[in-house]
């Protein structure tokens, strides 16, 4: 049921044509809202979006957030940046200028307006944790001169940058640590695991496994993370978190591998190779405070979200 005109907000999505981001611009729409879908589409793409294109309160702006943006509006989430390896290493420099110029420029934005702000931070803030699992007051365990560092370190600076507007300018922030997200709309290509494991497995291809298999995540669906970012914008002005946004069900990536030849019907061969430098070998929320501070907790099963993510893909392979 959408919300009366009186309690529409102005909200702008950067990052809204990618895999989170367009399943929040769907629901934010939902509920009633004016949507500003911002993108430069390094990533995103206009498929994920393509079903809104026609609503009379979604706009699309072709915009990269690393150049300043003027607008007028209520709220921000701010997920603009490329958020798997495969992407965010082929262009480390830009990856680091989206995370911290995006960050400086979304935040001037929201001082302006003094509207609130939401940063999608990311559970690689951690880096390959000696804490487990991994709680908000814990520092990060990071390599900053990896691979791996201009999305991790970027992600780190960008946190700081909004505590500082927090403290300084009093600006109304929210700071989110997703965890590992799947769903309909992943690329196809990110190099993700649960799309690389699926897209293998549709194709009748060996499945990739890095390092023994052994190392663990834990999968959070799309819905239940979008459920998690709006319930963290929604919360009172008082709670700015971090917090940790996942699944604190942890799975192997061989049981997920497991998993996903089970749904798939396929009987392909496991091949393993080596595991990439400063891969983390454990990764798992500690939800304990989205639980008492937002009522969150995941409720969408392994299985169930994978069933739905396998859909999405075979029909996009039977498209294509």
């Amino acid at each position: 049921m959408q919300r009366g005109c009186h309690a529409r907000k102005r909200i702008l999505i950067t990052g809204g044509a990618g895999f989170i981001g367009s399943h929040l611009c769907e629901r934010l729409l939902g509920e009633g809202h004016d949507i500003l879908c911002a993108d430069n589409f390094y990533t995103g793409t206009r498929d994920n979006i393509l079903h809104l294109l026609d609503h009379p309160h979604f706009e699309l702006l072709r915009h990269d957030v690393t150049f300043p943006l003027f607008v007028e509006v209520d709220e921000i989430y701010n997920l603009a940046c490329p958020a798997s390896p495969i992407h965010y290493q082929n262009d480390p420099v830009q990856t680091t200028k989206t995370s911290v110029h995006g960050a400086i420029n979304m935040l001037g934005l929201a001082k302006r307006l003094r509207a609130k702000i939401l940063q999608a931070s990311t559970s690689e803030v951690y880096g390959d944790p000696e804490m487990h699992p991994q709680q908000e007051p814990y520092w990060g365990h990071v390599n900053p001169i990896g691979p791996r560092a201009c999305y991790d370190e970027g992600k780190r600076c960008a946190e700081t940058l909004f505590f500082d507007y927090y403290r300084q300018h009093k600006l109304r922030i929210k700071v989110a640590r997703i965890f590992n997200t799947y769903g309909p709309r992943m690329h196809p290509d990110d190099g993700r695991v649960v799309s690389n494991f699926i897209m293998q497995a549709l194709q009748g291809q060996p499945i990739t496994l890095y390092g023994d298999g052994l190392q663990t995540r834990s999968f959070c669906y799309i819905d239940d993370q979008v459920d998690a970012l709006i319930r963290l914008m929604n919360s009172p002005d008082q709670f700015t978190g971090p917090v940790n946004l996942g699944n604190p069900t942890e799975f192997t990536i061989l049981e997920l591998a497991q998993h996903v030849l089970r749904l798939v019907g396929s009987d392909a061969e496991l091949v393993f190779k080596p595991l990439p430098q400063d891969d983390p070998r454990q990764r798992c929320p500690d939800i304990t405070l989205a639980k008492a501070a937002l009522d969150w907790q995941p409720t969408v099963t392994l299985d169930a979200g994978l069933r739905q993510t396998i859909a999405y893909f075979r029909s996009q392979l039977t498209a294509a």
